[in-house]
Order: C-alpha cells, then sequence, then structure tokens
C-alpha cells in the first residue's frame, strides 16, 4: 500500500511540474570575487548554481546574487543539458534581481514564459522550483505561506523590501527559481535560514518587488530604489499622543530622525508626527491600508521611482499641515550597502595604498581604528559626508624603507596631501601626479605627518611594484 501511495505522489508531482520545466533554466556561474587587501589583483575565481525562469520578451529572471561578479555565465534548459552562453542584461543589487539573455538563434524556442500572480493568501501553498544543493534535474517543493512583512535583504547588507516567508526551505541551486501558485509566478525564491537558526524556513520576493523591477528597467536602465530617508516610532502611549495633540483613535506616527542627504532633509522635523501618505491613514503601528491588506507605510514609496513625490499630511506643533517630498536617489546611503559588479578603487604611491572606505572595504579588512570606525557608522547620521564625499583611508603599506616609519598610520584617515584636503581619491592622484620635491600627507586626528622624498619614491617605485607584483598603480 506505501508503494502505491508513493508512486502517486511522484506521479501528481511530475505532473505539476511538466509544464513548468518549458519555463525553467538552470544557471552555472564562473565569478571573481575582488580582493580589497591587494586591490591590484584579478581576486578568486569560484563556481555557482542557480535557477532561472522565462518571462516575455525573450528574457530569464533570477536573483543578483546569483549573478553578481559573473566573469561566464550559461544556462540550459531541463530536458536538454546544453550549456548556452548568457549575459546580464539588468541587475538591481538592492532587491535582489536581474534579467539575463541568451543571444544565441532558437534558444527560446518552445520554451514558455511564465505570468505574474499576485500575492499569496497566507496559509495557502506554493511551489519552489530549482535545483538545490547544484543538483542537474529540476526539483520541486511545497510550502505554507506564514508571513508577508518587510524583511532585509541579505544580499545587499542594507535595503528592506516586502518578503514572504514560506516553510519550504531555500537551498543554494533554489536561488532565483520561480515560486508558483495556479500557474503563475508569485515570488522569487531567494534567501533562508541555516538550519542552526531556523529549520525549513525561506524567503521569496513577492511580485510588487518583480513588477517594480521591471518597470524601472522599462528606459532600459535600473534606477534603484527611493526612499523617505526618515525613521519614525510607534505611537501606543496614551500620554505621548496627548502631549502631541493627538486624540485616542490610534493614529500617527512620531518622526524620530531625518537623515541628511535622504528625500525628507530640510523638509520633514524630528518630532513631526506622520498622520497619512499620500491620503492613505497611518496607524500608530506605522501600516497603512493597501491592496485589502494591512502594510507599512514605506510600501507606498517602494512602488515610486526616481523623480517621483510623495504627500504627507502630518502635524507639527500640533498644527496640521500637508508636505510634497521629491524623491531622490539612495546616495550617501550605499556606502553602507554590500557592492559588487565592481572592481576596488585603489592609489599606490610610495608604498602606500589609499583606498575608499566602503561596507566591503569594512568586511575584508576589519580595521580597529576607533575614528574610522566612527566616521564611517555616523557617516550618514553626522551628516559627515558633508564634509567627506568619500572617505579615503591609508589601507595598507607595501614596506620598503622609503616608507618604514609609516605603520602608526595605517587605516588612518587621509585628510590633506601638500595643503590640499583630500575629499575623493581621485584628489589624491591627482596630488601625487603634480611634481613636488616633498609630499607632506596628514591625516585625520593625528598631528605629525607622512613625507615622502620624491625621488626617493622614484627610486623605490619598480622595486615595491616588483616585490609585491602590483601589476597597476591606480584604478580610480
Amino acid at each position: 500500500m506505501f508503494r502505491h501511495l508513493l508512486v502517486a505522489v511522484i506521479a501528481t508531482g511530475l505532473v505539476q511540474a511538466a509544464p513548468v520545466a518549458k519555463s525553467l533554466v538552470r544557471i552555472e556561474t564562473t565569478s571573481q570575487e575582488p580582493d580589497y587587501k591587494t586591490p591590484w589583483s584579478p581576486g578568486e575565481v569560484s563556481g555557482g548554481v542557480g535557477a532561472g525562469f522565462i518571462i516575455s520578451g525573450n528574457r530569464i529572471m533570477t536573483n543578483a546574487h546569483v549573478v553578481s561578479n559573473a566573469r561566464f555565465l550559461t544556462v540550459s534548459k531541463e530536458g536538454d543539458p546544453k550549456p548556452h552562453p548568457a549575459k546580464v542584461v539588468h541587475i538591481a543589487h538592492d532587491c535582489d534581481l536581474a534579467i539575463l539573455t541568451v543571444e544565441e538563434p532558437g534558444f527560446f524556442r518552445g520554451t514558455t514564459p511564465l505570468e505574474l500572480g499576485g500575492i499569496p493568501a497566507i496559509e495557502s501553498t506554493v511551489s519552489v522550483y530549482g535545483y538545490p544543493i547544484g543538483g542537474s534535474k529540476l526539483s520541486v517543493t511545497q510550502g505554507i505561506v506564514s508571513r508577508i512583512d518587510f524583511q532585509p535583504y541579505s544580499h545587499s547588507g542594507m535595503d528592506s523590501h516586502l518578503t514572504i516567508q514560506i516553510d519550504a526551505a531555500i537551498n543554494p541551486g533554489n536561488s532565483g527559481g520561480p515560486v508558483l501558485q495556479g500557474g503563475k509566478v508569485v515570488g522569487v525564491a531567494f534567501q533562508g535560514y541555516s538550519g542552526d537558526v531556523a529549520q525549513n524556513v525561506g524567503y521569496m520576493i513577492p511580485t510588487p518587488v518583480i513588477k517594480r523591477f521591471l518597470k524601472d528597467i522599462e528606459d532600459g536602465h535600473y534606477d534603484r530604489y527611493v526612499d523617505l530617508g526618515l525613521s519614525y516610532k510607534d505611537l501606543f502611549n496614551p500620554a505621548a499622543r496627548h502631549a502631541l495633540g493627538l486624540t485616542d483613535d490610534d493614529s500617527g506616527v512620531l518622526v524620530g530622525s531625518v537623515y541628511g542627504g535622504g528625500s525628507s532633509e530640510g523638509i520633514v522635523k524630528p518630532g513631526d508626527v506622520l498622520l497619512a501618505i499620500d491620503g492613505l491613514p497611518i496607524a500608530s503601528d506605522a501600516t497603512i491600508p493597501m491592496d485589502n491588506d494591512s502594510v507599512p507605510l514605506a510600501e507606498v514609496v517602494e512602488r515610486k521611482f526616481k523623480g517621483d513625490t510623495v504627500t504627507l499630511d502630518i502635524l507639527r506643533d500640533r498644527k496640521p499641515m500637508q508636505l510634497k517630498i521629491p524623491l531622490n536617489g539612495p546616495w550617501p546611503f550605499t556606502l553602507h550597502s554590500n557592492a559588487y559588479d565592481e572592481d576596488p578603487r585603489f592609489v599606490v604611491f610610495g608604498g602606500l595604498v589609499f583606498q575608499p572606505v566602503d561596507q566591503n572595504w569594512m568586511t575584508a579588512l576589519q580595521p580597529e581604528d576607533l575614528r574610522l570606525r566612527y566616521t564611517f557608522d555616523f557617516y550618514i547620521e553626522d551628516k559627515l559626508y558633508k564634509e567627506r564625499p568619500e572617505i579615503v583611508a591609508l589601507s595598507g603599506i607595501l614596506a620598503d624603507p622609503v616608507n618604514a616609519y609609516a605603520s602608526d598610520f595605517r587605516n588612518g584617515i587621509l585628510d590633506e596631501i601638500n595643503g590640499r584636503k583630500i575629499l575623493r581619491l581621485s584628489d589624491a592622484a591627482e596630488e601625487f601626479a603634480k611634481p613636488a620635491d616633498y609630499y607632506v600627507i596628514k591625516m585625520a586626528g593625528i598631528g605629525r605627518p607622512i613625507v615622502l622624498e620624491r625621488k626617493a619614491v622614484e627610486q623605490a617605485r619598480q622595486r615595491i611594484l616588483s616585490r609585491y607584483g602590483v601589476i597597476r598603480e591606480q584604478n580610480l
């Protein structure tokens, strides 16, 4: 009896998977991770496997993390093991989505583009398709939708978007695969917990995020998400509500911080009470009614694009006001986001290696310098970006007699070269290119400078490059 039951289950799975097989692709990636400790090096080469699925326009959708830092990509169709070279057309690291294409004639012949559906209901069943743990054959698992909420996207390490939690594990190889319900895509599998954190918990990117990405790239360019650039706090406390002039109607949230460089800077003030966004009332738990559900108020901005505006109804000093917020790009917030598909930037001079500080650099070098860590951590909150559009640090020293006394300055912030304030890495390159007998290099917060004699630097140049295998002296 058990044998017949097992056969029936397998047969049912095959029937469900058969149509999807014409839409699914297996992606093999050869990638090269940049080395921020030796930024002139090409980096380590590695390989990986992920999934993707075909959508309208002869396009393949997958996760950004499946194809990030890729040097060579191939895709193969289910039932056709032949690998076909592919290329990335659009990639969105902030929402972990990418579009690939295959230029080989006839690749899309016989395939079936999948259509996008809506947001699945809580406790409804979905099916996850992919190639977990690097398998070469299609795998199908089912899960129950258990939560719809804002969650951090681990690929960027900074961004949070709408996410759907299911009780099916998302393993390596599932990434980029479609999550289906009723024959339509309701999400893209993209991240999960390791077994020592949570069992059988996976996450998918829901269709509002997918549709926004597809809308953004219609002009041929991806502009990234926009953001209000502020924080807010729940307003449940009756005494706090009374002090702010609010009634006991469970509405409104209190603005905590307005981040420098964000869309709301100079328009919204800390202490303002947000009552509505684009006409939608804001509850005291920071949710709004949308799509027949209660969602975080940020979802209004999530669906907008660079150049759009959002309207806020607020209470300021007990007086009602309406504000228009023009939504702009994410700088300087991207400093704290993981970066991909770009080579480390650097300048080598006299064996001193200077680099701009970002999340990749901080993760790779793990500096202990307290001034540097403070500047990085509070770059936005303390509006330090207004003083330093880039944080340029002395990231390494290629030891040589010409710089033998400079070790105490490692991981310090570059402040001046020959009296010029260094605001960007390109400023340092320009100063080092100018003829001078000596180069006086001042680091922030350190009284004594580094002094390099040009003649000694020129004599040591080739010696240092050869000794440490430095193939180029700068990448700006």
